[in-house]
């Protein structure tokens, strides 16, 4: 009986580890985008062939982009991304197509949209900088009798 689990649980660690290939975004339909002809299409006939875009352009109205990738993960890891293919859709003034192109992993740089952190302005300083920096025996009265902005006059 206690030989039988120990290949059951072998299974179990093979399956459990098995790579999940998933489909992301946009699913391209080459015969939709071909379709597509610069200076005789405009927004809406490009939106009722392909729907609606993954995102736009950020300055402007004069870009769709229809973003689809293809990653693998296992088990907890970290998913990476086997294939990424992105339609860009270009517009002029207005509203009609003036190209089509496609880019892929080849074409992209990786880029860190969060860094977790925010930047400051001016001189950083340690913890123990700023510890320092404060004055042994100052109170709050003494602070605002020297403060220039509590209407630079004498304190009654």
């Amino acid at each position: 009986m206690k030989f039988a689990v120990i290949p059951l649980a072998v299974i179990a660690l093979l399956v459990a580890c098995a790579p999940v290939i998933s489909q992301r975004g946009y699913l391209p339909d080459p015969g939709s985008e071909s379709a597509i002809k610069a200076g005789g299409d405009t927004k809406t006939s490009v939106q009722a062939r392909l729907g609606y875009a993954s995102t736009t352009a950020t300055f402007g109205n004069d870009s769709w982009y229809y973003i689809s990738a293809t990653e693998k993960q296992v088990a907890f890891f970290k998913p990476t991304v086997l294939k990424r293919q992105i339609t860009a859709v270009y517009f002029d003034k207005n509203n009609k197509v003036i190209g089509v192109r496609h880019y892929g992993l080849q074409d992209g740089h990786v880029i860190a949209f969060e860094t977790r952190e925010t930047p400051a302005r001016g001189r950083e300083t340690t913890f123990l900088q700023e510890l320092l920096k404060a004055t042994p025996g100052s109170s709050a009265t003494n602070i605002q009798e020297t403060n220039p902005g509590n209407g630079g006059g004498p304190i009654p």
